[in-house]
């Protein structure tokens, strides 16, 4: 447990903060802080931040200084430049810089200029959004679809929009925070069921339908989880959607694009393509873009969400430039050359995983851009990724509330242009830098 703000900012003005203190805690200590001062939390947060960043405990809110290639820079919060190997980075088929995604943003900048000016509901909609549109369809199966201006407003919005206060949202409880914050945002009737346990839904759906056979009722789960890097069944999802009439989202962040036939993800790894209900997404993983979409097979959803899906219809539309990037991203995804960048991904995918393995390390999940690697207690895992960043290995920390606490880990981001070679020098720097980590635990009492 943190110090609450009093004693860290009494302490913080005689002297620096102990490690202990920076070790200690997490941002759920934060969310509630009964005070009549609502800034109180915001400064006691702030100390706590200050603090883990006077340690190098604090591997969040970087900025890049090149582009989020295979080896990238790094710039700290305190300033510090870090290069190293990138599996920090969401790129997942290296598009980003590629010369034929750059020259079409810069075509759409030549063409439209830089900004769409309007909601999708107004004039903010760029000609070429309404082709991105329609190729996003034949993509996808499924003939209508709605774009969005980040992922996350999709997810929001199509749920926000369409579930009112008396309806239900059943979902998996590890569904993305965009499902979560939507769904209790839109009703009070919210049912997660256990991890992939599509048993557990199905005894909360008998419920819910023999108490209130009036009311609608949503199933929503993810192709790919990002925390765990597994998949659900999602035929006996989509048949229970049927049989208890409901409505079954599937959010394919992060599997659309990088895996599964011609780029279709764990729809069409499973045979469903285009027999979802709803579809929803983000450009942001495999596209090289800000941006989400809701698609499915009525028009009248398309819509009645561009009007009544909040984030859609008060916020501005995506820019020319993004619509040019994920456009040409799309066509790259469905070509040849789009098949071939989804094969050197998952081999890089393999490789990493079987290094970390060969390591003794706890890698979680399936073969999928995610590569989750247990770390354990948070504690040690803050001083293991400052351990690897000391290395030149740059990965992302997820700790509690985001994850089950002592369940710390790295969520490790795979490339296409990351090599069989950089697998095994990120798995030996994280295998050292925990070894380290363990070496360091009984210092954490001290003060610097």
């Amino acid at each position: 447990m943190p110090l609450d703000e009093p004693a860290a900012l009494a302490e913080g003005s005689s002297r620096l903060p102990t490690l202990e203190f920076a070790l200690t805690g997490s941002t759920a200590d934060y969310l509630i802080h009964a005070s009549p001062d609502l800034l109180s939390k915001a400064r006691a947060f702030e100390h706590w931040e200050s603090t883990r960043l006077a340690h190098g405990l604090l591997p969040f809110a970087r900025s890049l200084q090149t582009p989020p290639a295979a080896h990238t820079t790094l710039r700290e919060q305190d300033g510090r430049d870090v290069r190293g190997l990138n599996f920090s980075s969401q790129d997942y088929l290296a598009l980003s810089s590629h010369p034929a995604v750059v020259a079409a943003a810069q075509e759409a900048m030549a063409r439209f200029g830089v900004h769409s000016a309007g909601s999708s509901v107004l004039a903010g909609n760029v000609g070429d959004g309404v082709a991105l549109e329609q190729a996003l369809a034949d993509f996808l199966g499924l003939p209508h679809v709605l774009l969005f201006p980040t992922g996350w407003a999709a997810g929001f919005g199509v749920i926000k929009g369409l579930v009112r206060p008396d309806d239900h949202v059943v979902m998996d409880v590890l569904a993305h925070n965009c499902l979560q914050t939507g769904a209790r945002a839109a009703t009070r009737h919210v049912h997660l069921h256990r991890h992939l346990d599509v048993d557990h839904a199905r005894r909360l759906l008998t419920r819910i339908r023999r108490n209130d056979p009036h009311n609608g009722i949503m199933l929503i789960t993810e192709g790919c989880f990002s925390m765990d890097a597994d998949s659900p069944d999602l035929a006996a999802l989509q048949a229970l959607a049927q049989e208890f009439q409901a409505l079954l989202v599937v959010d394919v962040a992060h599997d659309l694009g990088a895996m599964g036939p011609n780029g279709q993800g764990q729809i069409g790894l499973q045979g469903l393509h285009g027999q979802i209900d709803v579809v929803i997404g983000a450009f942001s993983k495999s596209f090289a873009s800000n941006g989400g979409f809701v698609a499915g097979r009525s028009r009248a959803l398309k819509e009645y969400l561009r009007y009544f899906a909040a984030t859609a219809t008060f916020s501005n539309a995506l820019s020319p430039l993004q619509i040019a990037v994920i456009h040409q991203s799309l066509k790259i995804v469905r070509s040849v050359e789009g098949e071939w960048r989804r094969e050197q991904l998952m081999q890089a995918v393999q490789a990493l995983r079987q290094a970390l393995t060969q390591e003794g390390l706890t890698v979680w999940g399936q073969a999928s851009p995610i590569v989750p690697v247990l770390l354990g207690d948070e504690r040690r895992a803050r001083l293991a990724v400052r351990e690897m960043g000391q290395r030149h290995l740059l990965a992302n920390l997820v700790e509690f509330p985001a994850v089950p606490r002592h369940r710390a880990r790295l969520r490790m981001q795979v490339m296409s242009s990351h090599t069989a070679e950089d697998a095994q020098q990120a798995a030996a720097t994280v295998a050292a830098a925990l070894a380290a980590s363990a070496q360091l635990m009984p210092q954490a009492a001290q003060t610097p």
